[in-house]
């Protein structure tokens, strides 16, 4: 029997699942220790070879290494004893282990996940190729990536939209009370219910239907989606392709986000956006962006051309290993359609809203390709804050603030032999966060040096005009917009 065909898994069946796999030390903590730090790095970096090795011995959790992480075919007997309590009956029944002669091989995708000693697993497709249209994809980089990057703050209640195999949900669940999951492809949910009983978290409440439909008239303090992104001319795989036009189905997300959000609250997603030729990109996500009333932080990560982006998603569903001309007629196709559209490049990234209800809102769309810190999260609640603090905040009592500098902001200086040494450029960096680089001169350099804490800003700036030959008032109405910017993007502080 195939996991196409599993009946619905019973609860007690999920219960006896979990006994055995905690039992056996199958979890994210104890696989690698038994496998050794090296062989999982290995695992993890797509050479099983070491993992291979390792489990060799028959025990428990070597059995579920082989069978749910490097997908080998495992003595039926050594199945047998690595599920007790659960039954191979059950385990077959439930779509878990399918025949293989006098074998048994994984049908469904279970790994440990989470920070050590959070006794999670994801329940996912395995990724045998063809792929089929249904799918539910596991843990991969672009979950990873949202998760790394989502608000953390307590909340009441929050939606995972398109949740696809509950990992987004899994996290929510840490945080929020209530856990709201929606996804159009049935599977899916099915998949994501098995995650949550296995993971032995609070019931989630998991909704069939498109993007917002299944919540229509809701609203939640959280949102976060890892929806079907990649922009595709023909929709072949619901875990990926939406089925609508180039980068629409981001930007409808948008559109619609702010009507399902409460007051302050957050809405995250990862999406592809199209790069037009004769078109500024970020004034494209912008466009997205205007009338939703919620302050916004764009950052696109990665940036990739036409044919690396076809190429890229046709390995990512196993196209390039298809027999006779499908790839090469999948690729054309691709490319003939970037080329009808004007597209020069495709950008990915994450867009974070915040409802604040003001008619003034923060819009900012920025390009970040350097590493990271990680999570990013509590850098991007920090931005959202700071743009509600900045805006609020009037010139005078701007003027009046003693601002200090961030303890991770540094100032970088090209200089050229001329008399001495001879400044070109600055450059204020900062060390964590998004490690963002700014270009400064020299009065902005002096004005950041200056902030101490203890001085408000209007004298700062009294004692350097000056130097500058400038009235005071003028060089004020100078330095406020530069110093709004500084505060928002985190090299000034307010005072707590």
């Amino acid at each position: 029997m195939s996991s196409q065909s599993a009946t619905p898994a019973q609860p007690d069946d999920l219960r006896r699942l979990r006994q055995a796999l905690l039992a056996a030390g199958y979890t994210v903590d104890g696989v690698p220790r038994a496998l050794s730090p090296q062989a999982h790095d290995a695992l993890g970096a797509g050479d099983p070879a070491p993992a291979v090795r390792a489990t060799r011995d028959g025990s428990a959790m070597s059995t579920l290494v082989r069978l749910f992480l490097l997908g080998k075919a495992v003595p039926t007997q050594l199945c047998a004893s690595a599920l007790d309590p659960l039954t191979l009956d059950q385990a077959v029944a439930m779509g878990l282990l399918v025949a293989d002669g006098d074998s048994m091989r994984a049908g469904l995708d279970v790994r440990p996940y989470g920070e050590p000693g959070a006794g999670w697993f994801v329940v996912s497709d395995v990724a045998a190729r063809p792929l089929r249209p249904d799918h539910v994809l596991g843990v991969g980089g672009a979950s990873v990536t949202l998760a790394q990057a989502t608000v953390r703050d307590p909340v009441g209640t929050a939606l995972d939209l398109g949740t696809g195999s509950g990992v987004q949900a899994l996290h929510l669940s840490d945080h929020a009370m209530s856990v709201t999951a929606t996804d159009r492809n049935p599977r899916a949910l099915h998949l994501a219910g098995l995650t949550a009983a296995l993971s032995a978290v609070p019931g989630w409440e998991l909704l069939e239907g498109d993007l917002f439909a299944p919540v229509d008239g809701r609203r939640f303090d959280l949102v976060v989606s890892n929806p079907p992104f990649v922009v595709t001319p023909a929709g072949r795989f619901l875990y990926r392709d939406s089925g609508l036009a180039g980068d629409e189905v981001c930007r409808r997300i948008v559109h619609s986000a702010p009507g399902h959000l409460t007051d302050g609250g957050t809405a995250q997603l990862l999406a592809n956006w199209l790069h037009v030729r004769g078109t500024d990109w970020t004034e494209r996500l912008e466009g997205w962006l205007g009338g939703t009333g919620c302050d916004a932080l764009v950052l696109q990560r990665e940036l990739q051309d036409p044919a690396e982006y076809a190429a890229l998603w046709l390995r990512d569903s196993g196209d390039d290993q298809a027999e006779g001309d499908l790839y090469a007629s999948l690729y054309d196709d691709w490319l003939a359609w970037f080329d009808a559209h004007d597209v020069e490049a495709i950008g990915f990234g994450l867009i974070s809203l915040r409802r604040n209800g003001s008619d003034r809102p923060v819009v900012s769309v920025e390009n970040h390709p350097q590493p990271v810190e990680q999570p990013l999260g509590p850098t991007i609640a920090s931005w959202l804050s700071r743009a509600v603090a900045v805006r609020d905040l009037s010139d005078d009592a701007l003027l009046q603030t003693a601002l200090d500098v961030a303890e991770d902001v540094r100032l970088e200086q090209r200089a050229v032999p001329g008399e001495g040494w001879e400044v070109e450029s600055q450059t204020l960096l900062q060390e964590g966060g998004l490690r963002r680089r700014a270009g400064i001169d020299e009065f902005g350099a002096l004005v950041v040096a200056g902030c101490n804490g203890l001085q408000p800003l209007n004298g700062l700036l009294e004692i350097l005009a000056p130097a500058y030959d400038l009235d005071a008032e003028d060089l004020r109405a100078d330095a406020l917009p530069l110093v709004r910017d500084l505060v928002r993007d985190g090299y000034l502080l307010l005072p707590e």
